[in-house]
């Protein structure tokens, strides 16, 4: 064992804890080292309030170290352990793909709870991870899904994940603001697309704009709804009579967005908030 790190579950949690810088947020502090005790040790929450004892041998030791400091050269932890959580499920992720948000969850609870039919035919736009469509499809058995990414890469960890939950998700390598959404009589269509404006970046934190892909984040200051303009546009061609839309947004846009829907003959359109209270969704209903 590395000298100085404790052999005692309680302990060592506090060691990486205390060695983890936060600027002071304890929280965060605590959240990482559990998430970096069960991936390395299988060690979790409820071992180390029992303060079982853990064998660290020289080489786990040294990647705990290795772990800590990365962290504390701002790289997301999810990057460093390869995974990421998504409605109480870990996803693999890389630096070629945004780390699944809680808000998105919300986004998944919104399409279960509007659209109680086991067969409809899903389409997510910029998959990243799979998140979503995977999701979807694990909690609502009988869903056809379907997804399209820009990104190779992207498309590599989403497929990785359908495999690891045994989904079968037909994915699509597709630039959604030059071609077509390719599948037709679909029910839903549901995007996260980027929607970070490049004047918002100086007040993301470290971890998001020094680590996680700039495609996948940021569109141009002078036409923040680019994305939601070509999916909208695409979404009507292919979306069934009364088909729903469902957006992730930056809170500024909402009724941009809302906007962009009715001109592409959108109806019942909604503004919707999350649990912070802040505009992060919006839907609306193919006209007939």
């Amino acid at each position: 064992m590395a000298q100085g790190i404790p052999d005692s579950s309680k302990k060592l949690f506090e060691f990486v804890r205390d060695n983890i810088n936060t600027d002071g947020n304890q929280r965060e502090a605590e959240a990482k080292s559990y998430l970096i005790l069960e991936h390395l040790l299988k060690v979790d929450r409820n071992d180390i309030i029992l303060d079982r004892s853990v064998t660290l041998l020289a080489e786990k030791s040294k990647t705990l170290l290795k772990y800590i400091d990365r962290i504390n050269q701002g790289e997301p932890v999810q990057y460093i352990l390869g995974e990421g959580y998504f409605y109480g499920r870990p996803f693999i992720v890389n630096s070629n793909v945004l780390i699944p948000r809680s808000e998105t969850e919300e986004l998944i609870e919104l399409i279960l709870n509007e659209n109680p039919d086991k067969r409809l035919r899903v389409f997510d736009v910029g998959t990243g991870t799979g998140c979503i469509p995977i999701t979807l499809a694990k909690e609502r058995p009988g869903l056809k899904c379907f997804a399209l990414d820009f990104s190779p890469r992207a498309l590599k960890v989403a497929r990785q994940n359908a495999e690891r939950y045994n989904v079968s998700i037909e994915f699509f390598l597709i630039d959604i603001l030059k071609e077509g959404i390719p599948v037709d009589h679909l029910d839903v269509v549901v995007s996260n697309p980027p929607y970070i404006t490049r004047k918002e970046m100086e007040h993301l934190e470290r971890t998001v704009k020094d680590f996680e892909p700039h495609t996948a984040l940021f569109i141009p200051d002078e036409d923040p709804i680019l994305f939601y303009r070509h999916i909208a546009a695409r979404a009507a061609a292919r979306l069934k009579p009364k088909g729903r839309i469902y957006f992730e947004i930056n809170e500024e846009y909402g009724a941009d967005v809302s906007k962009c829907l009715v001109e592409n003959r959108f109806q019942n359109i909604k503004i919707i908030k999350d649990i912070h209270g802040k505009d992060r969704f919006v839907r609306g209903e193919k006209s007939i």
